[in-house]
């Protein structure tokens, strides 16, 4: 049977924003890191890990049962941050997994839904693409995390390797922007 993991970075220390964005919560209470889960959760994944850090153990208080790793190397940025999650991914028995980030509050379980429709194999690549501009989630199948692993560094996510090997681009500005908030301004329900 195909099996999704979702896959949650929630690990950076969120300095433009004034704290890591896996403690915001919203004026009505949403906690960020509870609602980035229920897109990956509702959306279809069999289950879903979060890749903690700066927050330190703060951010597991908004996780019950749902299971998360912390990143030693968090401040060296997403790429760090991507390969330690795919990396503990890695002893389970996913075919894929669907990655989403903590900071992109408009974002549905009705786009990670989109992104797994259709098969979904070991060698699925797809990322949501809004408006024409690519952005997350991004769908990895399993035979690619091994060399994606291979080259992150630094702050620099899975865009070059997504691009070199062709991902399927979904189309989801009927459902959200995309577009990730880094500071407290930029956040409209505040």
């Amino acid at each position: 049977m195909e099996t999704v993991q979702g896959l949650l970075l929630a690990a950076g220390a969120g300095r433009r924003m004034g704290m890591p964005k896996a403690l915001k919560v919203d004026p009505d209470g949403t906690s960020w890191l509870a609602r980035a889960v229920a897109v990956l959760d509702e959306g279809g994944c069999a289950a879903v890990t979060v890749v903690l850090g700066a927050s330190g153990t703060a951010a597991e208080l908004a996780l019950p049962r749902t299971d998360y790793t912390h990143c030693p190397d968090w401040a060296d940025g997403l790429g760090a941050s991507l390969a330690h999650g795919l990396r503990a991914l890695e002893p389970g028995t996913a075919t894929a997994a669907l990655i989403h980030l903590v900071d992109l509050p408009d974002v549905t379980s009705e786009v990670a839904a989109r992104l797994l429709l259709g098969e979904v194999g070991v060698a699925s690549l797809r990322r949501a693409l809004y408006s024409g501009v690519v952005g997350h989630p991004v769908l990895i199948g399993r035979d690619h995390w091994a060399p994606l692993v291979a080259e992150l560094s630094g702050d620099r996510g899975a865009g070059a390797y997504l691009r070199r090997h062709g991902a399927d681009e979904v189309e989801c500005s009927d459902l959200a922007t995309g577009l990730d908030v880094d500071t407290l301004g930029e956040d409209t329900r505040e």
